[in-house]
This record gives C-alpha cells, structure tokens and sequence, in this order.
C-alpha cells in the first residue's frame, strides 16, 4: 500500500515553507538567546537563568530543525543544549567554541529557503 505518491511531495514541501517562514522569528530567538548566553559565558558572566534558558532553547531547536531537514542543525543545537547543561558552561575556555557552533547554527538556518 502507497501512503503518498509523487503529485504529494509538492503540496508537502509547500506547507514546510510556509510553516518554516510562520517559525522563523521563534527560531532565529532562540538561537539569539544562545549567542546571548555563549558571549556572557566569554565574559565570565553567564548567570544560572541565561544559562538556563540558552539550554532550553538549544532544546527546542533540536526538536524541531529536523522537521525542516535540518538534521545537521539538530546535531549541533543537541551538542550546545549539552554544553549549557553540563559542566562546560561554567568554564569560560568554551565560550569560542560555543560561539563558533552557535554562527554555524545561525548560518544553517539563515541559509534554508
């Protein structure tokens, strides 16, 4: 049994778009807010909240970048929730790299049409 044929996948790719371009601002915020995060981190003024919150959105985009085929995004937004999770959010040595996988996730997402 076929559960989708080929005059489909137009329809389909058509409603992604539209639904990428409704969730763009909200992504493009919380990638924001782990730019935010890995800056003040750089600082040595990352708090608990913004770490927190930069950890939760990082979450959030991994969740939902695959949808869009954006698996290599979900890879990298799993790698910074873990980084804002776990110990290396409280070395400010990571903050580079942080930043750095954060501009590769900005890039990616600026990059999808």
């Amino acid at each position: 049994m076929e559960f989708e044929n080929q005059t489909d996948q137009p329809d389909l790719s058509a409603a992604l778009d539209r639904l990428w371009m409704r969730f763009l601002p909200e992504i493009r915020e919380r990638v924001a807010k782990i730019e935010s995060a890995a800056q003040s981190l750089g600082k040595g003024e990352l708090d608990t909240e913004q770490r927190e919150a930069a950890a939760s959105a990082a979450h959030k985009l991994a969740g939902v970048l695959g949808t869009f085929n954006l698996a290599h995004g979900t890879a990298l937004a799993r790698e910074l929730e873990l980084a804002f999770s776990g110990a290396e959010a409280a070395h400010p040595d990571a903050a580079a790299r942080l930043v750095t996988k954060t501009s590769e996730l900005r890039m990616m997402i600026d990059s999808r049409k």
